[in-house]
């Protein structure tokens, strides 16, 4: 009873404060002023402790590394979530607001979801789009996210562009990046008529996914601009005809006979994209003024002297990334009242 109690007082049942290094130290230091008066049970109590206390300490650790950006921290893409911090879980409604934000698109702001077979030319297309260049040398693209901001007659408007892979081995990923979607560009190639199978059958993907979150009765609405492209072949070299490509896009499609190498038809692209998109006719290349992204801060912060007669400026932001598939699924799930609907969708 007296080497009970003894142990009792040396050793706290709970320690002052988990997973704290400062007080580990200290409850050690503790510990050691009365090691002569303990038994081998109340040893093997403090090493219990402490092995615990260091795999707290590990965990935070970890936590703070995610929280500062670590490449090893988390397995998604971009590990940045509104109101993820610790500190503003303390507040009250808290979790009602980061839903809400999550819900909720930016006003003026529309993501583009570009898709297709692979080597249709959808990557020379989006940059043909953002940055009105070329590029000859082909490089698959495992998927690329792009954002452009512009300033057009006093309002503010972003874009944001998914160049998705062509491959379908990731079927839930496409999906998801369908049902994120406000305008789609739908790209084949002239010359392959597997591409031009995979535009149809990703048509028909995109509208039974928007279907399912369509309210009850109600049709889904959605923009899609269809390229025909590599158009600058030679008739010989063709294996869709114009005829052909215009009975499977019928209805609310626009489609074009586009070049990415020669630019022929893609300023037509871009007004049809904007037109349905809800977006003005400035974000076309040819229409505004593109700055940096230096410049562009520059000029709505009013330090610099504006372009003459309020000339439409856009600007590429320099290493966008897609926000992480968890603030997607979110948004798709909580931004529509449909999640269930949304879950079905996802599942198939």
């Amino acid at each position: 009873m007296e080497l009970k109690a003894r142990e009792q007082c040396a050793f706290p049942a709970e320690p002052p404060c988990a997973g704290s290094s400062a007080h580990l130290l200290e409850y050690k230091n503790a510990c050691a002023l009365s090691a002569s008066t303990i038994s081998k049970a109340g040893v093997g109590i403090i090493k219990m402790v402490t092995s615990r206390w260091r795999r707290r300490d590990k965990k935070a650790r970890l936590a703070r590394s995610s929280s500062a950006g670590h490449p090893h921290a988390s397995t998604e893409r971009n590990p940045r979530r509104p109101l993820a911090h610790p500190a503003l879980r303390l507040l009250p409604g808290w979790k009602a607001r980061e839903e809400q934000l999550c819900a909720a698109k930016p006003q003026n702001r529309r993501r583009i979801v570009v898709l297709g077979a692979p080597r249709v030319g959808k990557t020379a297309i989006v940059r043909r789009f953002l940055q009105d260049a070329f590029e000859e040398q082909y490089e698959p693209t495992a998927e690329d996210f792009h954002s452009k901001v512009y300033r057009i007659r006093g309002h503010t408007y972003q874009i944001d562009v998914l160049d998705a892979p062509g491959e379908r081995g990731f079927p839930a990923r496409r999906r998801l990046s369908i049902l994120t979607g406000d305008i789609f560009l739908l790209v084949f190639s002239v010359d392959d008529r597997g591409s031009f199978e995979e535009a149809r059958a990703l048509r028909e993907e995109i509208l039974a996914a928007k279907a399912k979150l369509a309210q009850p009765g109600g049709s889904a609405r959605v923009p899609t601009v269809v390229c025909a492209n590599k158009a600058d072949l030679e008739p010989g070299a063709r294996a869709v005809s114009r005829a052909e490509a215009c009975r499977a896009f019928a209805g609310d499609c626009a489609l074009f006979e586009t070049s990415a190498k020669t630019r022929a038809n893609l300023d037509d692209v871009f007004e049809a994209v904007a037109a349905r998109g809800g977006l003005p006719s400035e974000t076309r290349p040819s229409r505004h003024r593109s700055v940096s992204m230096r410049s562009y801060q520059a000029l709505r912060a009013g330090r610099s002297r504006a372009p003459p007669c309020d000339v439409p400026y856009g600007a590429l932001r320099p290493l966008a990334r897609r926000p992480s598939f968890g603030s997607d699924l979110r948004l798709v799930l909580g931004g529509r009242g449909a999640g269930k609907a949304a879950q079905r969708c996802l599942a198939r």
